[in-house]
């Protein structure tokens, strides 16, 4: 028999050996955690480091947030457009042989149109051409298969997609196209007349000729609120009064459509021509294929003129859309489709800078280096440059 003292060692060495065991599978279990989590984790950072292209991020590092965008009156216009991320849309290609059979066939033919360009100056222009139409949103014009001319026109020359009428009605719109402001007007009246600067007193200021041919307006410098298809809400400068109190003045320079033939072929045509046309061929009264024919049988009489060809600028647009869509400066008439026509246009050019009608006053402002009246000159209202070959 073993004796106590005996038995004693012996259960001391097998305790012993027993926690050797125990430590060391606890060391083989540490040590195998920590290879499948070094796993897990090398595995991890493969995608990781396929989407980032480089090593993964570490945990703590902290991301810069975004530039916040600055306020619309800020005066760096480039800023400004940069701040807007209003990306300037790449233009669409040619339509295809189906659609090209709805909006004619130039637009089939029409090469691929250049990549977009950065916002440029307004070139100088020697003539300005401005027709205004009535009560479409953009989306009821571009592409509606009613307006073939039209669209074909979009598809060739640069088109304004981001582009918004200031007010409703009507009459507020002419007068912020034509003096930078609604001055407050938010009716068609017809007795509100304002004594503010417009554009034909610039013009007139600066040397140039300006004429606006208003279809279906009786005599030179009618007064009344109407006739036939003639309308004095689409017709601004018969309600600035430095104008139409002074008789001689107006009816050398607001006169009937019927004019407008004889000046474009006996010439001098003048420097800024506004045209108004009546309430059907404008698409107030009437659908938009009445506007669309009428502009097949006026446009390429501007377009085919040396006036046009050289130093010349065509813009068409609509007053006012059927909603309440808006952007920079409380502009909220309605988005419009808004047409840019001239030999230095980009062929085929959409932009997607938000855009007014006091930018396109801006436009002809700067096209003719005058002077910036009201909203026009605003940092929030660009002009409309990036449709132009610098």
């Amino acid at each position: 028999m073993d004796s106590p003292a005996g038995c004693v060692t012996l259960r001391a060495i097998r305790k012993t050996a027993e926690l050797d065991r125990v430590n060391w599978l606890m060391r083989f279990l540490g040590l195998r955690s920590a290879l499948i989590v070094a796993g897990v984790a090398a595995v991890a950072a493969v995608p990781t480091a396929m989407v980032l292209g480089t090593k993964p991020v570490n945990s703590t590092t902290t991301l810069r947030p975004s530039a916040v965008e600055q306020g619309w009156d800020f005066d760096d216009r480039r800023a400004q457009l940069a701040s807007r991320a209003l990306a300037v849309a790449t233009p669409t290609p040619a339509a295809s042989p189906a659609a090209a059979a709805r909006f004619g066939a130039a637009t089939a033919t029409h090469p691929a149109p250049p990549p977009a360009q950065p916002a440029g100056a307004v070139p100088a222009f020697a003539h300005v051409f401005v027709i205004v139409l009535e009560n479409h949103e953009y989306g009821s014009v571009i592409g509606n298969p009613a307006a073939p001319f039209i669209n074909n026109l979009a598809v060739n020359n640069g088109l304004a997609t981001n582009y918004y009428g200031a007010s409703h009605p009507s009459l507020p719109n002419y007068l912020a196209l034509t003096a930078g402001s609604t001055f407050g007007i938010a009716s068609d009246c017809t007795t509100c007349y304002v004594s503010a600067s417009n554009i034909a007193d610039q013009l007139e200021a600066s040397g140039r000729s300006w004429k606006a041919y208003m279809e279906d307006m009786p005599t030179p410098c009618f007064m009344g609120a109407s006739s036939g298809n003639y309308a004095m809400k689409h017709n601004p400068f018969m309600y600035y009064i430095d104008i139409r109190n002074n008789p001689a003045r107006c009816a050398a320079h607001v006169v009937p459509f019927t004019q407008f033939g004889g000046d474009m072929s006996a010439g001098p045509v003048p420097n800024f021509v506004w045209i108004t046309p009546n309430m059907c061929n404008d698409t107030h009264d009437c659908g938009l294929a009445a506007g669309d024919a009428w502009l097949r049988s006026v446009v390429p009489t501007i377009t085919g003129s040396a006036a046009f060809r050289n130093g010349g600028a065509l813009f068409i647009t609509w007053d006012e859309g059927s909603t309440s869509a808006g952007c920079c400066s409380d502009s909220w008439g309605g988005h419009v489709a808004t047409l840019i026509i001239s030999p230095r246009t980009i062929s085929g050019f959409r932009s997607g800078i938000a855009e007014n009608h006091y930018g396109l006053l801006r436009t002809i402002e700067d096209g003719f280096r005058l002077g910036h009246l009201g909203a026009a000159g605003w940092s929030s209202n660009p002009a409309l440059g990036e449709y132009f070959r610098n």
